[in-house]
């Protein structure tokens, strides 16, 4: 770009760097252009040229800086797999009117910001405590609603010889109402435009999680499918998450869901009678084991990928779709595995039949709000970890309809598993934080910082 000083009639080249402005404060009137001026930057060497601000300096002001990463998150590599442009777009649409703001009382903030930023930290912490403690309410009640439908889906196999996979299937059926939940807000329920093929994956990942998890059952009792399907979910939601979206834990978070899964596999141990049996074991039983175990761990890998790719979406996706989105998938994969697995169909027959039906709709759907939501706050690793209340919850309703008593391995698991979770949500809601401080001074040196 030339530019012409009209004083000496030469002309000079002005260097101008496309995306910095650089400005000279000063007292005066604002600048109002006339006709027939041209405007003149200052070159090296000439007065007020080393008072602005350089392109350089901004440079290095990032790299002093400990939010660089933050700042330039455009430029990280797992966007290429779970982010997406407008995100970019829409976060520096947000900061335009804040910038707006603290400009023109810009004098006012900086010279006393101690009052208002309190008030507003303040404001801040009451909003997300209290946004928090909902949070954890309704995690907790989507672990008893998974505790209620492990028994209810026990019963409804054992007693009533209901396919697990039938069960599937007509939850799903049923759930295909939730259709209207996101056209009574106007949206479309196949989600936004750009997000599509993203939701897609989501709701097939989920479904298969779900049609492992129900195919088990066959091979393997309930109590054993839902512990291995809870334990991988919690493992490698932690480590995908990690890498696909750099989603770091913390060392007490990290402490504590391992105390949760050793508390699993606790429950997992073989019992003193089948420890003991010397009776040779049939290897067609050996293998249908072994496959019920591997569908478990499957869906638990699903259920993973499930979680981290909503975890990506949350902006954009809202509970009802998302719960659509699962519900129109499993009807089409639940119904290709209660065929692939050759097991019958068989109608409810009598009051008590419905009435688990429904109970199974009601639990399922309440549980997949509750945990669904969460995932707009909360690591993926957390919210499943959070969700291992389902297996003491499980085994005190089982107790209370077949009185049998537990072995040591399972009271000593189950009182793990209820420990660490009460640890969780005590560390995360009750114990004092140490960084309120440090959040406070940062949050000053950015209302003092001429960079807005």
């Amino acid at each position: 770009m030339e530019s012409t000083h009209l004083l000496t009639g030469s002309k000079k080249r002005v260097k101008i760097h496309p995306h910095t402005v650089t400005a000279k404060y000063a007292t005066q009137a604002p600048y109002a252009p006339q006709a027939g001026v041209h405007t003149h930057f200052p070159q090296p060497g000439d007065e007020g040229y080393d008072d602005a601000p350089s392109f350089e300096d901004f440079g290095s002001f990032l790299e002093e800086t400990s939010d660089k990463k933050k700042l330039m998150e455009s430029r990280r590599w797992p966007l290429t797999l779970f982010g997406s442009k407008e995100k970019d777009k829409d976060t520096a649409h947000k900061l335009q009117p804040t910038g707006g703001a603290e400009s023109d009382g810009g004098g006012k903030a900086a010279k006393g910001p101690g009052k208002g930023v309190g008030e507003q930290l303040a404001s801040f912490g009451e909003a997300s405590v209290s946004a928090s403690r909902l949070t954890w309410v309704l995690l907790l009640c989507a672990a008893l609603a998974h505790g209620c439908l492990i028994v209810l889906t026990r019963l409804a196999s054992e007693q009533f010889h209901f396919a697990p996979l039938f069960l599937l299937t007509v939850r799903s059926v049923v759930q295909l109402l939730s259709v209207a939940a996101p056209l009574l807000k106007g949206e479309n329920p196949f989600g936004p435009e750009g997000y599509r093929l993203r939701l897609l994956c989501y709701g097939i990942a989920y479904s298969l999680s779900l049609c492992c998890a129900y195919s088990s059952l066959t091979f393997v009792s309930a109590g054993n499918a839902a512990t291995t399907w809870r334990l991988a979910t919690t493992a490698l939601s932690a480590v995908l998450a990690f890498l696909l979206l750099e989603e770091r834990l913390g060392l007490s978070d990290v402490i504590t869901i391992v105390a949760g899964l050793c508390g699993l596999g606790l429950l997992l141990l073989p019992t003193v009678d089948e420890s003991n049996s010397d009776s040779p074991t049939d290897p067609v039983t050996f293998w249908k084991g072994a496959f019920g175990w591997s569908l478990s761990a499957l869906a638990g890998l699903w259920m993973a990928l499930a979680l981290v790719g909503y975890r990506s979406l949350k902006d954009r996706v809202g509970v009802g779709t998302a719960l659509f989105t699962v519900s129109w998938t499993s009807c089409l994969l639940a119904p290709s595995s209660l065929a692939l697995l050759q097991e019958g169909w068989a109608w409810p027959a009598s009051v008590p039949a419905w009435a688990i039906m429904a109970g199974l709709v009601s639990c399922s759907a309440a549980a997949f709000l509750g945990m669904t939501h969460a995932l707009t706050r909360l690591h993926p690793a957390l919210v499943s970890a959070s969700q291992s209340v389902e297996v003491p919850v499980a085994m005190l309703l089982h107790l209370a309809v077949l009185p049998l008593a537990p072995t040591a391995p399972e009271v000593v698991g189950n009182a793990m598993v209820v420990l660490s979770v009460g640890w969780l949500v005590a560390t995360k809601l009750f114990l004092p934080r140490g960084g309120g401080l440090r959040q406070r001074e940062e949050y000053e040196e950015i209302l003092d910082s001429p960079i807005k």
